[in-house]
This record gives C-alpha cells, sequence and structure tokens, in this order.
C-alpha cells in the first residue's frame, strides 16, 4: 500500500489523481463505482436457526436427544420433556453469546462521520460522508470527526485526538511536511485518519483512502478474521464429550444385549414382550443416569457466581466462559497507560540552580525566591483549571502543574487571584513556548515556559541565589546536566523563565522571548499506580508473565517497565517498526525475552497474541481503542477498559470498569478458584454416576436382579446431579492458589487429582452399593432394590463433604465455611424422606417391609463409604508430598 506520509503535498496529489481544486462530479461518480462506498460493508453472518441446530452436535447432547426421544415412545412423558428443556435452554444461552460477540463491527460501523465538508466542481459544499471517494478535499475544524483517511495540504494549528488508532490520549499537531523515514502511524504528522477527532484548528486534507482501505477498514476486517477462541475448559469438555458418549452408547447397548438374550434363552414362562421393553427402558435409564446432563447448566451457573465476585473487584464479564479462562492465563499483554499508569501526568521532580532541597518545605513562606518563582511561572503560564465539580480540564501537562501548586500548599486560585494576566503569546509547536505578562512585585514581567533546548538557546541569564547572573557555559551545562538526567528516567522536561518589561510595553510579540532568565525546571510522568508493584510480584509467584504494549515511547515505556518489577535485567523492548523487520522464527526466539513493545500497530497487536498463543500460552490482552479491538478478539480473553471506546468493549470478554491491572490479577485468583470449583462439581457428579454403574455393572455380570428402577434412578439425576454440584461451585479459594503455575491448557479435566478422587470416591459407592444390594437380596428382589436405592442416593449426597477438596479434608476446609452444602446435602435428606412416605413407596419401588433397621444398614454403609473416602485422600496427599 503506497506511504502517502512519505511524499510531497503535490507527489500525493498526482498518485491520486487529483488536484487542490478537487473533484468533478463525473469523476466522483466514476470512483463511487469502481471503490464503493465511504462505508465498513457488512459481512455476512450465520443465520440464527444454524447457530441454534450447531448446539445440538455435541455427542453427549445426542445421547441423550436419543434416551429422551426412547422415553417419549415409551409413555415417559415428564422424564424426556425435562431433558428436551435443559437442551433448548442450553442452546438459547449459547447463541445469545455468540450474537452478543458480532456487535464489534456494528459498533464500528457507528464511528463513521456522518458528513463531510467537500470541495467539488470549484464549489465547497457538504455531502454525506459515504460518498467520499479518494481525491476529495475535505475541511476541517475543531468538532469534526475525521470522514476518511488522508494527507494535511493545509494546517491551521490543526490537532487531532488519535487515542482510538494509537492508544495514546494527547492530541497530535499536524503539519503538511513530508516525513522522509519509515514512521509508526502516531508519527505521521501530516496523516488524518477516518474516524479521528479534530481537538483544535482548522485543515485541508485530500483523501488518500476510505471505507476498507482506510486504517479503520483494515481493524474492521481484522475484527472479522480474527478468531474466537474456545476456553480450555470448552477444548475439554468437548472432546471428553465425544469419548463419554461413545461409552455411554456401548455399554448401554452391551446392557440391553445382556438381558435380551437371558431373557430370549432363559427358563420360567414370561412376558418376552413385556420383559424386552424394560430392559429397554432400563438401558435408557442408564444413559440418563451416567450423563450428567444438568453439567452444561451447572458451569454455567458455578461460571455465573464467578461473575458475581469479580464484579465486587471492578471485572465486569461480558462472556461467561472467560471466568475460567482467566483462570488458566500464563500472559497478560497490558497496556500501560492507565491500567499500569494512574493516567495522570505528575511533577515528580524540580532544578533550581544551587539548591540542594529534594523538596519544597510545607510552608510556602519559606521558599526561597527562586521556588516561589518557579511555582508562580508554572501556575500563570498555564491555560488549565479545575472546575466547580473538581474536574480537571486542559492539557494534562498543564493541569500537573497546578496540581504541583497545590499539593505543596499555594493554592493556584489564590496565586491567579493575585497576579492576572494581562497579556499573552500562546503555545504553538514552532516555538515550542508560551508565555503571559503579569504585574509582580509591581514589576511588569513575561513569564514564559517551553521545551528545555529552546529555553536554554533564548536564555541571557539564570537566576542562582536570588541574582540574576549572566549565562556561562558551566551555568548551561548544570541545566543540561539536569535536562540530561531526567530524561534518561524517562521524565518528560518543561524549563521556566522570565523577562522584566518596559512599563509603557503593553503587548509582546515573539521577539520578545529572548534575552531571558531561566529559572529552572521540572520532570513530569505518569506515575506507575502504587498496588501495581505488589501486583506484578505476585503474577510472577503465580506463573503468568506480564508484557506490556503501549503506543507510548520505547524510552518511558522501559523505564516504567523497570521501575515496576516488569522487566528484568536481561529482558528488551522493542517498537513496533522493529517488530516488523524480524522474521517470525526470530520473533519465536526472542519472545520470552520481549517484555515491552512500544509505538505499535495493531498488527503488531495481533502478532504478539498468536506468537504466544502458538506457544499454548492462555493470553490475556488489555486495550481501550478501536486499534486494540482485532487484538482483544484474538487473545484468549480480551479486557477493554471502563473508559474505552464501544469497539473495544463489545470485542472483550471481560471489562475493568477502574481500567486497573491490579484487578486483573484479583480477577485471575478469582478464575482459578471457579475453575477449581467447577472439576469438584465435575468431580462430584462423575464419581456418583460411577459409583452407580459399578453396582448395575455387577448385578449385571452376576445375574442378580436390577438394583435400581429406571424412575429410581431418573430421581437420584433430579436430587444429586443439581444443588450439591451448585453447592461445590460456591467453594472459597483453596490455600496458596495464587502460588502455583498456570495450568497447561493439555492437561484434561480430570487431571490434578481429580481423576484419582473420581474413581476413588466412585468404587467405595459402588462397593457400599453392591453390599446394600447383597445384604437386601437375602429377603427379596424388592427388599435388595430398596436398600441399593437408599445406600446410593445418601452416598452421593454425603460425598458432596469429600467433593469440597481433593487435598484438605472437610474439617480442614471448615465443616460450616460453605452454608450452600450444609443447604443442599439437608435437603437431598428430605428428598430422599419423601421416598419411603407411605403415599410415595409403591411410586419408587420401596416395600412395605423396608424399616428403620434397614434404613440405618443402608445410612451405615454410606457413611462409611464417605469416612473411608476422607481416609484415603489424607493418606494419598501424605504420599504425594
Amino acid at each position: 500500500m503506497e506511504e502517502f506520509y512519505r511524499n510531497s503535498k503535490k507527489d500525493v496529489l498526482q498518485s491520486i489523481n487529483s488536484s487542490e481544486e478537487g473533484l468533478t462530479k463525473a469523476e466522483v461518480k466514476n470512483r463511487l463505482e469502481k471503490d464503493g462506498y465511504n462505508e465498513i460493508e457488512d459481512k455476512e453472518k450465520e443465520p440464527t436457526w444454524k447457530l441454534f441446530l450447531e448446539t445440538f452436535k455435541d455427542p453427549m447432547v445426542v445421547v441423550l436427544l436419543v434416551a429422551a426421544g426412547v422415553q417419549l415412545i415409551l409413555g415417559e412423558i415428564v422424564e424426556s420433556l425435562i431433558i428436551f428443556l435443559v437442551l433448548i435452554i442450553n442452546s438459547i444461552i449459547s447463541v445469545v453469546q455468540t450474537k452478543k460477540a458480532e456487535s464489534s463491527l456494528d459498533a464500528l460501523r457507528d464511528m463513521s462521520a456522518p458528513e463531510a465538508k467537500v470541495l467539488r466542481d470549484g464549489e465547497k459544499q457538504t455531502i454525506p460522508a459515504r460518498e467520499l471517494v479518494q481525491g476529495d478535499i475535505v475541511y476541517l475544524e475543531a468538532g469534526d470527526y475525521v470522514p476518511a483517511d488522508g494527507r494535511v495540504l493545509e494546517s491551521g494549528s490543526l490537532k487531532v485526538n488519535e487515542g482510538m488508532l494509537t492508544g495514546e490520549s494527547e492530541a497530535v499537531e499536524k503539519d503538511t511536511e513530508s516525513i522522509s523515514e519509515e514512521a509508526a502511524l502516531g508519527d505521521r504528522r501530516n496523516m488524518v485518519y477516518s474516524s479521528s477527532l479534530i481537538v483544535y484548528g482548522r485543515g485541508t486534507v485530500a483523501v488518500t483512502g476510505t471505507g476498507e482501505k482506510t486504517e479503520i477498514g483494515k481493524i474492521a476486517d481484522m475484527l472479522s478474521t480474527a478468531e474466537a477462541k474456545q476456553t480450555p475448559l470448552q477444548r475439554k469438555l468437548e472432546s471428553f464429550s465425544k469419548k463419554l458418549g461413545i461409552g455411554i452408547l456401548l455399554l448401554c447397548i452391551l446392557i440391553f444385549a445382556v438381558q435380551v438374550a437371558r431373557i430370549w434363552f432363559g427358563e420360567g414362562n414370561v412376558d418376552t414382550t413385556t420383559a424386552i421393553l424394560n430392559a429397554l427402558m432400563f438401558s435408557v435409564a442408564i444413559a440418563v443416569a451416567a450423563i450428567p446432563e444438568a453439567l452444561s447448566s451447572i458451569v454455567t451457573i458455578v461460571l455465573s457466581v464467578g461473575t458475581n465476585k469479580m464484579a465486587k473487584q471492578h471485572a465486569i464479564i461480558r462472556k461467561l466462559p472467560a471466568v475460567e479462562t482467566l483462570g488458566s492465563t500464563s500472559v497478560i499483554c497490558t497496556d500501560k497507560t492507565g491500567t499500569l499508569t494512574q493516567n495522570k501526568m505528575t511533577v515528580t521532580d524540580y532544578f533550581i540552580p544551587g539548591n540542594e532541597k529534594e523538596e519544597l518545605e510545607e510552608n510556602p513562606d519559606d521558599w526561597s525566591n527562586a521556588e516561589e518563582l518557579l511555582t508562580n511561572i508554572m501556575v500563570l503560564c498555564n491555560d488549565s483549571y479545575i472546575n466547580n465539580d473538581g474536574n480537571e480540564i486542559g492539557d494534562p501537562t498543564e493541569v500537573a502543574l497546578i496540581n504541583f501548586s497545590n499539593k505543596n500548599n499555594k493554592e493556584y486560585e489564590a496565586v491567579r487571584n493575585q497576579f492576572e494576566r494581562e497579556a499573552e503569546l500562546p503555545f504553538d509547536s514552532d516555538r515550542k513556548l508560551m508565555s503571559t505578562v503579569h504585574t509582580i512585585d509591581n514589576e511588569r514581567m513575561m513569564l514564559t515556559k517551553g521545551g528545555p533546548d529552546v529555553m536554554f538557546d533564548r536564555a541571557g541569564y539564570v537566576l542562582r541565589y536570588g541574582k540574576e547572573e549572566p549565562i556561562t557555559d558551566e551555568l548551561r551545562g548544570l541545566f543540561e546536566k539536569a535536562n540530561e538526567d531526567f530524561s534518561n528516567q524517562a521524565l518528560r522536561v518543561l524549563a521556566y523563565g522570565y523577562k522584566q518589561l518596559k512599563e509603557e510595553k503593553k503587548d509582546i510579540t515573539h521577539d520578545d522571548e529572548y534575552d531571558l532568565v531561566l529559572v529552572g525546571l521540572t520532570a513530569m510522568i505518569d506515575p506507575p499506580r502504587e498496588a501495581v508493584y505488589g501486583s506484578i510480584e505476585e503474577s510472577k509467584k503465580a506463573g503468568i508473565r506480564t508484557v506490556m504494549i503501549t503506543g507510548d515511547h520505547k524510552t518511558t515505556a522501559q523505564a516504567i517497565g523497570r521501575d515496576i518489577g516488569l522487566m528484568d535485567e536481561n529482558d528488551i523492548a522493542l517498537t513496533g517498526q522493529e517488530l516488523d523487520a524480524m522474521s517470525e522464527e526470530e520473533l519465536e526466539e526472542k519472545l520470552e525475552q520481549i517484555s515491552v513493545y512500544a509505538r505499535v500497530s495493531p498488527e503488531n497487536k495481533i502478532r504478539i497474541v498468536r506468537a504466544w498463543q502458538k506457544r499454548d500460552s492462555i493470553t490475556a490482552m488489555t486495550g481501550d481503542g478501536v486499534n486494540d479491538a482485532p487484538a482483544l478478539k484474538q487473545a484468549d480473553i480480551g479486557i477493554a477498559m471502563g473508559s474505552g471506546t464501544d469497539v473495544a468493549k463489545d470485542s472483550s470478554a471481560m471489562i475493568l470498569t477502574d481500567d486497573n491491572f491490579v484487578s486483573i490479577v484479583n480477577a485471575v485468583g478469582v478464575g482459578r478458584t471457579v475453575f477449581d470449583n467447577i472439576k469438584k462439581a465435575i468431580g462430584y457428579l462423575f464419581a456418583g454416576n460411577l459409583g452407580a454403574i459399578i453396582a448395575i455393572l455387577f448385578a449385571v455380570i452376576l445375574n442378580w436382579a436390577n438394583p435400581f428402577t429406571a424412575l429410581q434412578l431418573l430421581f437420584i439425576n433430579l436430587v444429586n446431579d443439581s444443588l450439591p454440584a451448585i453447592a461445590l461451585g460456591m467453594e472459597k479459594s483453596e490455600p496458596e492458589v495464587m502460588k502455583r503455575k498456570p495450568r497447561n491448557i493439555n492437561e484434561g479435566i480430570f487431571s490434578g487429582g481429580t481423576m484419582k478422587a473420581v474413581v476413588t470416591r466412585g468404587v467405595l459407592i459402588g462397593i457400599a452399593v453392591i453390599i446394600s444390594h447383597y445384604i437386601g437380596l437375602q429377603h427379596s428382589a424388592e427388599m435388595g432394590v430398596a436398600m441399593a436405592f437408599t445406600t446410593l442416593i445418601l452416598a452421593r449426597t454425603l460425598q458432596t463433604f469429600a467433593a469440597r477438596s481433593n487435598t484438605q479434608t472437610v474439617f480442614g476446609a471448615g465443616f460450616f465455611s460453605n452454608k450452600y452444602v450444609i443447604g443442599a446435602v439437608a435437603l437431598g435428606f428430605v428428598l430422599y424422606g419423601i421416598t419411603v412416605m407411605p403415599f410415595a413407596r409403591d411410586v419408587f419401588s420401596i416395600p412395605a417391609s423396608f424399616g428403620l433397621a434397614d434404613l440405618g444398614v443402608a445410612t451405615g454403609l454410606a457413611v462409611g463409604a464417605v469416612i473411608l473416602m476422607e481416609i484415603v485422600k489424607v493418606i494419598m496427599h501424605k504420599m504425594e508430598k
């Protein structure tokens, strides 16, 4: 693509076949037909019905649909309708989330300017901005949104806020001169870009790009092609679902085949058709019992609990899976301004020749003449102010100066009231100076502030020890050394001086800004947030790498990075241009060393994110501007700033209401806890289901009567597969949750001791049920079913306590610390109690002969199984240590 900023105005106009007189209507018509309208095209979206059907491809969902269909045919309408309802609700939630994700492109289109002032056929006219074409001559003034990308032809102090593209909050002053060397977008001072805002002055530009050929258009294209990433949990559950679905289908077919064979070849006078239907019904019930159909709903609820916790810590979750992704995060790519820093310029140091004090005296009456004069110039030669609502109005640099005065007990308003402004020379980028006139101690004085180099060149004297001394190489050297020391710390430096005026001189001109008396320097920076230091250290302990990606200059970014501990001794910083010059192999080799990226483009950001993802690192990316949107979408978790653009927010999974890096680290802690709790819920569900399957398989192999009826299995699912699992999602954080490394994304969902816990608890529940079933069978088949049913439902309910932690016992975790678990267990007992009521016994196949003694035996076996679970847990934990 042609780099218009490197060409002269004449060459640019020639290359786009235009002139300063603009285009004719005929030329505009031809170009519209060729290039299309100046708007971002609406990409074709998947229809809603197709998205809805896509959600039913999951193997576990297919198995449940088949099971529900068979139940419907067999007349079990209520059970089948419940399964259908759960699956439909999950599908609707999935479609709604997908639709929300598409809104970022819509928000991008909404940013386009509605109208443009152009020169056509030699006349100035206002047209809809969508009708602009390359070559149009456009007029801009303060308050306008730039309607298309363009090369500046004329600039009358034109200043443009390009923060939504570059990430920098300061407006850029534009000029018309060509730039010989390659420059980052933020340094192209002779170009303006679509959707940026004119904040000052006026200008004329030649349109060089419209629609999708603008910088905003490129971002839209990247947004549409950036991959929306599945979370680690989603990937693992999807993989596990396929294996589980196939396994359960094979198991059900095997059990059905064995039972049919026994009916067909067995002896005795039985109704074969009824027996086979019962066997089919039982096989379907096993499928329903083995698949935790409420799993996706439980995961959603546990994630929702996490979102509420995060909201209290200033992190608003837009997409539920982001909660779990945060817990897996191993790399955080963060912006600097406002996230790591306070987004508030602050004077941190000053220099006055001959003054060795590190800070001003608390009482202004004790200040030296130079200290008082320096502070007065900072306040008086300054256009910023604080309004009645406490809002700071004006340039951030000037606001920092009046805040410095206020902080040191010299109210800026009192100074301005005492010394009124009589004349002024506003700041401009050519002089790099600002001057104002005031009467101080009965002397008319011109006070000047500006860039150090300019001030040094225009100085004739230096104020030292209260006296004006002619400037010498030695005195100038003192100022230059102080300026160099500040600059090496990436501090922004301003110089201050004054000049006494003759009484008769009422106005001042640029010629008066010579022979100044130098007073001193101030150094300022946007300082790091206090809590960031601790959060960077905490993230290191948690195995999380923090990388700064900023639109600021490399020197400033490095200084902040080293100060907060983000950059280690051997780490390096790169600019966007340096990154562009690197091959993929070079980037891969140096990626671990690069802690800071400065002056980056949207393409750079996506490349950085993809480079980390290529290493299987779960990558979080922060941003606030339009330029950040593609990378926010590409990242495993995009984090937008609450103060950022709607485009960034719509592309993100999480929004920080306080724009604070500390909140990200806190949210990671919550995310890790949420994932732990999801695994606890999954472990709990599958351990209970495994216990039931073991008991059923044992009975089938030994040709015992079925230990459960289909209705009992469905009831157990209702009691045990919802509230207890949700209660486990309310567990507090495990000890040292932020002192362990991020989990490997290739780990399965049953890693980290979960599989051991599932098998252990499942086997113990299965053994308890088999023993109970055997004891009951000594009386009758009906009693065997009642005993097995009672032991299974009570053991699964009590297992909730054991599932609270894979390392801590129920007492170590605090027996009463999770009131939801207590409530879920109590409710489970109540629901079981209903089944042994006289009016419900027949429905649940519990014979009249089942009494308190039998209940005591079944309960004892269930309690014994849970006690053994805790004993095994302690032994295994000690062995691992």
